[in-house]
């Protein structure tokens, strides 16, 4: 279907069309990815079933297992590997409100984290509902990520610390230095149930073409994908935890 808009010039519509050729392209790509990624062969078996520290319905603090975070139909798990501590030279402010407006920058989260969080924190309930299961993890004590997962509103996502075990440094969240990293990974608990990884986002430490960041997991990504869509496309500007505009 051809389309026009009120007094756009030939010349728009000529490279719009060219444009969209290239937008055909890219999704033909995108699929080509999903569906190789599909294909991939039965990954590494998980070594130990993790026990993370975690916050159950009443509020409490418990213990839960890799193994417990399976309640899908689908028997796939999405982990994030949240950056609570930020990474050492992340200079960015911490909160002025809240209940880590008096924690040292060091040991608070990481923003752009954050921001990433804060888009997936709605989509939860229709993974759940489609069978799968999603998790953040953190390394920061688990009563720290629940008062802040308080003052941010999450309530959809299950929030864990990997305080006491090497969950994070085993999967790619976490490099040899303690530094956290973030990595999205995937697994899959089969039919015959042992647990195995799938996939994680190795993007990230994939050499970047020039003026790119890693966008290891930018096609999940609204806010910087919506940006691409405007003429100035991604500004050379960084997620804070807070802004002067909006609270």
């Amino acid at each position: 279907m051809q389309v026009n808009f009120p007094n756009e010039s030939a010349e728009y519509r000529r490279a719009r069309a060219r444009l969209l050729d290239e937008e055909i392209a890219l999704r033909r790509a995108m699929e080509s990815v999903a569906a190789a990624r599909r294909a991939l062969p039965p990954g590494g078996e998980v070594p130990e079933d993790y026990r993370f520290d975690g916050v159950d319905n009443a509020g409490q603090t418990t213990k839960i297992r890799l193994s417990e975070l399976f309640t899908g139909t689908s028997g796939s798990l999405i982990v994030y590997h949240f950056m609570f501590p930020r990474h050492v030279n992340d200079a960015r402010p911490q909160p002025v409100t809240g209940s880590l407006k008096e924690l040292p920058k060091t040991e608070g989260p990481c923003p752009s984290c954050t921001a990433l969080l804060d888009q997936l924190e709605p989509v939860v309930p229709h993974l759940k509902a489609a069978g799968i299961d999603f998790a953040a993890v953190a390394k920061a004590p688990i009563e720290r990520v629940a008062a802040f997962a308080a003052d941010r509103g999450w309530k959809n996502m299950r929030l864990l610390s990997a305080a006491a075990n090497t969950f994070k440094r085993d999967y790619g969240g976490e490099d040899a230095n303690g530094q956290q990293m973030p990595m999205l990974s995937v697994f899959h608990r089969g039919r015959d149930g042992y647990i195995r990884h799938f996939w994680s986002s190795e993007l990230l430490h994939a050499p970047t073409d020039p003026g790119q960041d890693p966008r290891h997991v930018g096609t999940i990504e609204p806010l910087f994908n919506l940006m691409d869509f405007t003429p100035g496309g991604r500004p050379k500007w960084d997620e804070q935890l807070e802004y002067s505009c909006c609270h």
